[in-house]
C-alpha cells in the first residue's frame, strides 16, 4: 500500500490540481491511499477534501486553528504509524501544486530496488538523465534554501541527501515503525518548516538508509503565497543544530546498527 501524506493549509486553488494528477497513479501490484491533514483552513479546502473523499481514497484529519507544517505532519504521521505495514511507503508531499505526485512513481521504484528507506525528491540531484533545478523562485529564496542546506549538511552529515528542507519524500513503513518505537511521538517537534530537516536528521540517526531523485520544483505554478517566515525560519534550523549537534540531544535515542 502507498500512503500519501498530504497536508494543506489553505490551498483551494492548488488542492484539485494535486488530488486529480495522485488519483490517475498506477503503482504496479500496490493500492494507495490520500491522508490529508487539513491545517485549519479558512478557505475552500474543507469542502474540497470532503468532495474528494467521495471520489477517491481518502482519510481527512483536521485542525482548529491552524497550528503549522510541523503539527499537520505529526498527526499525519500519528495516524500512519498506527495502520502502515513494513512493507508499505508512505509518500508526503506539498499541497500546493509545486511538486509532481507523478514523481512518486519513480521513488517507489528506486526504494524498492535498493531496499532504501528514505527517498527524497531533491532540487540538488543529478543523475545521468536529469538535473533536479528549481523554476519560479526568487534569487534570495534560491540563495536562502542553498545556504541553509550547506550549513545543515555541515553539521549532519546526512549519508545520501542534499535537499534536507523539501517535504516530497517517500518513506518506507519499516522506518516509520521503527521511529515510532524509538522516537514514540517526539519524532516531529519543530512547529514549523524545519520539521522537515528535523525528521531526516532523526531519522538517519536510527540508521536509515537515504538516497534522492531529480525533482523541478515549480514554484510558478504555486497555487498560493509562501507561508514561511523566513527570519523565524532560520532562527529555528540553528536552534535545532544547536539542540541535535552542540547538545547532543538525539544520544538519549539508541539504535542499534
Amino acid at each position: 500500500m502507498i500512503y500519501f501524506l498530504l497536508p494543506a493549509y489553505n490551498e483551494e486553488s492548488a488542492l484539485p490540481l494535486v488530488l486529480e494528477t495522485i488519483s490517475g497513479l498506477n503503482f504496479p501490484g500496490e493500492n494507495w491511499h490520500v491522508v490529508a491533514v487539513d491545517d485549519g483552513s479558512s478557505d475552500g479546502t474543507p469542502d474540497i477534501l470532503k468532495k474528494w473523499a467521495e471520489k477517491i481514497p481518502m482519510t481527512v484529519l483536521t485542525h482548529s486553528p491552524n497550528m503549522g507544517l510541523g503539527r499537520a505532519m505529526r498527526t499525519g504521521l500519528t495516524h500512519l504509524t498506527e495502520i502502515v505495514k513494513l512493507d508499505d511507503a508512505v509518500v508526503a508531499l506539498d499541497a500546493d501544486n509545486t511538486q509532481d505526485p507523478k514523481l512518486s512513481l519513480k521513488m517507489r521504484e528506486k526504494q524498492l530496488a535498493k531496499d532504501l528507506d528514505i527517498v527524497i525528491a531533491s532540487r540538488y540531484h543529478r543523475d545521468e538523465h536529469e538535473s533536479g533545478k528549481e523554476v519560479g523562485l526568487a534569487f534570495h529564496r534560491k540563495v536562502l534554501s542553498r545556504g541553509v542546506g550547506i550549513i545543515l549538511d555541515m553539521a549532519f552529515r546526512v549519508k545520501g541527501a542534499k535537499d534536507y528542507s523539501c517535504g516530497f519524500r517517500l518513506y518506507s513503513g519499516r522506518i516509520l515503525l521503527r521511529a515510532k518505537g524509538i522516537y514514540g511521538d517526539r519524532l516531529v517537534e519543530e512547529a514549523n518548516f524545519v520539521c522537515m530537516a528535523e525528521i531526516l536528521v532523526k531519522l538517519d540517526h536510527i540508521g536509515a538508509k537515504i538516497d534522492e531523485v531529480s525533482m523541478v520544483l515549480r514554484y510558478d505554478l504555486k497555487g498560493s503565497a509562501s507561508k514561511m517566515k523566513v527570519i523565524r525560519t532560520i532562527l529555528r534550523y540553528f536552534r535545532m543544530i544547536w539542540r541535535y549537534k552542540v547538545l547532543g540531544e538525539l544520544r538519549q535515542y539508541k539504535y542499534a546498527r
